[in-house]
């Protein structure tokens, strides 16, 4: 293989089929997510907080506070409840923003305030099969990809439920795609320089500057989007700022530069630290624009009253604000704000999250009698009831492809595999810091897009090329395994949707017994 051949590895010529193939999948997701949406009626988990957040933005631009049986006049049309008050929030504006957007189109119920989840956990299965089509080279392992998050159940949930987890999966998958099509990118620039010169490689020189970087900045975008939702994205930007550096300095390698390529620190570096770190500040401080523009917003005084503050001196009221507030809420997620020694029924180490040992109970009615509110059940009662969790066959198939993917990484140097391992471990590992307090599964909605990419090139290594001899027999065990997970997905839909089913009915799909009750 020649050098521009090499470089040219990722040009992928079925482009018009990929994107049949990704739209398909994609609208599949949304009509799935979509049907019921409005059901349960009611503020399920942590939509009391944030379906109630985003409304006070849209009203006042600001969190305001609600009276205390604020949710049941909300679901009777009632929304009297919102006092003047601010209250005290402790995630960025991102999520509740786009919350916003959908109460703004449909009105506060449970159909509005669930409408911008559907279109993210939708938009979150468009950018996996992107992403895993890109990094397997093959537009069939995408569409594995895209399919397997369409039927896992967290995803599902995720995608109609009004909490921040979803916007922030959805900019971080975006933003990591985009930086894998920006190594494609780069190089495909490096092998045009070599092909317009008539040149087998770069001979020592360092080769075009190539600073315009547009599927970089494009990545750096989505990831502070990412950060503007839920602060703990910042871990994806830390881990991918040094992979683009890793990447470039490989690409010059490959393209002959020799010793020059060590010049990329110096010039190809600074500006990824550009798109990927700097960009990231005044997206940030953007995010928080409807803060700035009010007087009502919590802490927006504060500057205004601590006029020594040292960073008020410095950056002026509005910023030494902010700043203020930011570091309450950063004690109040790190301190006694986050209740350390508390515990809660639902709590998850996340040490058991890929094996699904702790789901979370996010809406639940019980003892529902015969005859009432369409249960048809003999002898016994019935349950409506949202569990979160996600499609067993797809997370436990999931946890066996992360193991082979780390042998293929790092004994079989397939960088692709490289790519979802690092994206798993800057959003899971993590959490372990802080394990000693109260953490739920749904977290986890970060890590399952890239561990069912893995599994999907995982199966593509099953299927193996197209001229294998035994083709049709892997083709027809890959079919058979993602057939297993689609059922699987089925079987525990009741349960993902609030169908109101017998006791017995649920006690049958809670596989781990009282670890899942």
């Amino acid at each position: 293989m020649t050098t521009q051949q090499a470089l040219d590895d990722g040009r992928l010529r079925d482009r018009t089929a990929g994107w049949v193939v990704t739209l398909v999948i994609t609208a599949l997701a949304f009509v799935l997510r979509f049907h019921n949406l409005g059901e349960p009626h009611a503020l399920m988990f942590d939509e009391t907080y944030y379906a109630k957040d985003a409304w006070g933005i849209l009203q006042s631009g600001y969190e305001r506070q609600w009276v205390d049986d604020a949710n049941d006049m909300i679901l009777d049309g009632d929304l009297s409840g919102m006092k003047e008050q601010a209250a005290y929030i402790v995630h960025p504006p991102v999520g509740k923003l786009l919350i916003a957007v959908g109460e703004a189109m449909f009105g506060m119920n449970p159909f509005g305030w669930r409408f911008m989840a559907l279109i993210f956990g939708t938009l979150l299965v468009f950018f996996t099969t992107r992403m895993a089509r890109r990094l397997s080279r093959s537009t069939l392992v995408g569409a594995v990809a895209g399919l397997l998050l369409t039927f896992d159940g967290l995803a599902f949930i995720m995608s109609r439920i009004a909490l921040l987890d979803i916007f922030q999966a959805t900019f971080a998958v975006a933003g990591v795609a985009a930086l894998v099509t920006d190594r494609d990118w780069f190089r495909h620039r490096l092998a045009d320089h070599l092909r317009a010169r008539g040149l087998p490689d770069l001979d020592g020189a360092f080769g075009p500057l190539l600073l315009w970087r547009p599927w970089r900045l494009a990545g750096g975008l989505m990831l502070a989007l990412s950060v503007s939702v839920k602060w703990n994205s910042v871990f994806l930007i830390a881990v991918f700022g040094l992979v683009a550096v890793a990447w470039d300095l490989g690409a010059r390698r490959l393209a002959g530069a020799g010793r020059s390529r060590w010049w990329s620190l110096l010039i190809d570096a600074p500006m990824a630290f550009v798109n990927l770190v700097v960009l990231a500040v005044p997206v940030y401080l953007a995010s928080w624009f409807r803060w700035f523009t009010t007087d009502g917003g919590y802490y927006r005084d504060w500057g205004r009253d601590n006029p020594d503050d040292p960073v008020v001196q410095r950056f002026g009221e509005a910023l030494g604000a902010l700043w203020h507030y930011h570091v309450e809420m950063y004690r109040f997620h790190t301190g006694d704000g986050m209740m350390v020694d508390a515990t809660h029924s639902y709590e998850a180490h996340p040490a058991g999250w890929l094996f699904l040992a702790r789901p979370i109970a996010i809406y639940a009615v019980n003892d529902i009698e015969a005859g009432t509110d369409g249960c048809d059940a003999v002898g016994t009662t019935c349950v409506s009831i949202v569990n979160g969790i996600g499609t067993p066959l797809l997370w436990w198939g999931a946890a066996l492809a992360i193991g082979a993917a780390l042998v293929w990484w790092l004994v079989g140097r397939d960088w692709r595999f490289g790519v979802p391992l690092l994206a798993i471990a800057a959003t899971y590992l993590p959490w372990f810091r802080y394990a000693g307090r109260p953490l739920f599964f749904f977290y986890a909605i970060m890590i399952v897009p890239f561990s069912a990419t893995l599994l999907a090139m995982a199966l593509g290594k099953l299927l193996g090329p197209a001229r294998h001899p035994h083709r049709r027999l892997r083709a027809m065990l890959v079919g058979i395994a993602v057939a297993l997970i689609i059922l699987n997905f089925a079987f525990f839909y009741p349960i993902l949707t609030g169908e109101v089913i017998s006791r017995p009915a649920w006690l049958m799909r809670m596989w781990l017994g009282n670890a899942w009750i």
